[in-house]
Parts: structure tokens; C-alpha cells; sequence
């Protein structure tokens, strides 16, 4: 999975995309102009792409919402608990509202992920901020849960991350999380199990986080994080991807073909390197072509979805407009 430079396709990246590894695009806030031109280029993207192309983004609301224009207004998630004046049920009927609305209108653009739910704890690290959805982990799993029920009841699926959990972490160049495995798995990462459990978790994201307590290597790059516990121990037979192989987290390993390497031996199915086009070449260069996708990656398409004007006409749309709505004015 890569990204593009601008708002419409180059030469040198419909010869990219048409490459048989290319499996994914991730868009950013620099390939988005409006909708018109948003369509366009996702329109030339799954003309020019040899493969059938995922086409994903980060839309988490609040002030990490990628596209804004001529969509609803998402607020952060951390936001809903308060919103709701600590009333959990009313809390988790927001946050289901809140995703179908943002999964109905990327469906609606010919947008077959986003990047979420975040399953991460508020409140410690400065990584996850208002991004995460609430300070208790038995709070983010029902918040979290009604959120993944709604992005399933557009017809999206989910990508949980950040496998297994990023709130602890305070320095990004440096992001290690010294606990232990105890508390890790007991607080932490029982979000993500308990999700799972609930089959409201179709792929996951790991962090570009070192638990010394666990692992010496990064959960992204590490067999005993994907291999022994997530898909063993858990038996998560879902997709697993490995986040952004060009930040400065993943830069324990010197080489883009090597990153993308160890990542896949780890449990990965698709590797993401974004902002970092030598490096996407490297990682196509490196990786061999007879590499087989995993079947689970098509699970993630989208399906048919109404187009953005009729999805405005649906009730649906126009209630949970309504609630953004309120949420602002709160």
C-alpha cells in the first residue's frame, strides 16, 4: 500500500500502481482538492491499477479528519463520553451514529477503508490524545464495539490499531513501553481481544512500539506479537497491516526492502510505505513478484453503497447529521 504526491495521477505512478504488488493506496490530505476531483482521481487509480486496489484513509474526526469538504464534520472521539455527560449508553448510541455516518460517506466516495477504530487508551501518551475514545478500557471497548457496529452496518470494514495499544508511549522518536506484559495484556490489549471476540475486528494495525517486557523488536516487526499471540493465542484470522514503514519508528531496520521483509515474516499481509516514494520502489524491488496476496485482503473491498447526493436524502443521514450536529454546539 503506497500513497501519491498530488491530485491526480503522474506518469511515473500509473506505471507504480499497475506494478502486480500493488494491492492498496492510502490517501492523504495532499491528493485531496474537493469531491469532484477526489472522484477522479480514485477513478483513474482503479482504472490504472493492475490489481483489484484498496483504497483507504485515516478519517479518526476531530482535527485528524482528512477529508473535510463537502462532508459531515467528525468530531474526536474522546469527545463522545463528554458529550454524553457520562451516560455509557448514551455515549455508545452516538459513537454506533457516528460509525455508520463516517463509513456511509466514504463508501460513498469509492472509499473502501478507513483506518479505524482507534482502540488505544486516553489519556496517557500524547500520540493518542483525543483520538482515543475513553481513559478506561472497559469504556473503549463498548464505545469502540458501537463504533465498529456502525462502520459494519454501512458496510465498511474495520482496521483496529494500534495492536496492541499505543497509549502508554510518550516519546515518538523513541516509542518503547517499559510495562509489563501483565499489565499490557490486561489492560491494554483486552481491547483488541475483546473486540475480536465480539467478530467486530476484520483487520488490525500494529504499533512501531518496542515492549522490552515482550519482544525486543517492535510489535510491527515481531513473529511473537502477530504470530504467537495475535493469531495464535487470539486466533485473529483477520488482515493484519503493518502501518507506515517510513516513520521514524520503523527506522530500526536500515533498508525499506528489508523493513518490508521482516514485517511480512512477522504475520503481515500488506505492508503500508507512505511519504516515501524511493522507498515504495525499494519495497517493490525487494519483495519477489511472485509473491501471492493473502485471500484475506479481499475481504476488505467495498461493496455497491448509494453515491453521496442519495445518501443525503436517507433519513439515516440527515438524523445522524443532526447529532454531529449537537455534538458541536455541546
Amino acid at each position: 500500500m503506497l500513497d501519491l504526491a498530488g491530485h491526480e495521477l503522474s506518469a511515473e505512478e500509473k506505471e507504480i500502481i499497475d506494478h502486480p504488488l500493488v494491492g492498496g493506496l492510502m490517501l492523504t490530505g495532499r491528493n485531496i482538492y474537493d469531491l469532484k476531483q477526489l472522484a477522479e482521481l480514485i477513478q483513474q487509480v482503479r482504472q490504472h491499477a493492475r490489481n483489484k486496489i484498496l483504497v483507504g484513509l485515516e478519517q479518526e474526526g476531530g482535527n485528524k479528519q482528512v477529508l473535510k469538504s463537502g462532508l459531515s464534520p467528525l468530531p474526536a472521539m474522546a469527545s463522545l463520553y463528554r458529550s454524553a455527560e457520562g451516560n455509557l449508553d448514551k455515549a455508545c448510541e452516538l459513537a454506533q451514529q457516528l460509525g455508520w455516518l463516517l463509513a456511509a460517506e466514504l463508501l460513498a466516495l469509492d472509499i473502501d477503508l478507513c483506518f479505524g477504530p482507534v482502540l488505544d487508551i486516553h489519556g496517557h501518551s500524547p500520540l493518542v490524545a483525543d483520538r482515543a475514545f475513553h481513559s478506561k478500557s472497559q469504556h473503549v471497548i463498548e464505545l469502540a464495539g458501537h463504533f465498529a457496529k456502525g462502520v459494519h452496518q454501512a458496510g465498511m470494514k474495520t482496521v483496529g490499531k494500534h495492536f496492541p495499544g499505543l497509549g502508554y508511549v510518550q516519546d515518538a522518536e523513541q516509542p518503547v513501553d517499559k510495562r509489563s506484559e501483565a499489565e499490557i495484556r490486561n489492560h491494554d490489549m483486552r481491547v483488541f481481544k475483546a473486540l475480536h471476540e465480539q467478530g467486530l475486528l476484520d483487520a488490525v494495525m500494529p504499533a512501531h512500539v518496542t515492549y522490552p517486557a515482550v519482544d525486543k523488536l517492535p510489535a510491527c516487526f515481531s513473529r511473537r506479537w502477530l504470530r504467537d499471540i495475535l493469531r495464535k493465542e487470539l486466533d485473529f484470522d483477520g488482515v493484519v497491516f503493518s502501518g507506515n514503514l517510513s516513520v521514524m519508528a520503523a527506522k530500526s531496520v536500515k533498508e525499506f526492502g528489508d523493513r518490508a521483509k521482516q514485517a511480512m515474516d512477522a504475520g503481515c499481509d500488506m505492508v503500508q510505505v507512505c511519504g516515501h516514494r524511493d522507498g515504495a520502489i525499494q519495497v517493490l524491488d525487494a519483495l519477489p513478484s511472485t509473491y501471492q496476496a493473502s485471500e484475506r485482503l479481499q475481504a476488505l473491498q467495498k461493496g455497491p453503497a448509494s453515491d453521496l447526493t442519495d445518501l443525503q436524502r436517507k433519513a439515516q443521514w440527515q438524523s445522524a447529521n443532526r447529532m454531529v450536529e449537537s455534538l458541536h454546539a455541546g
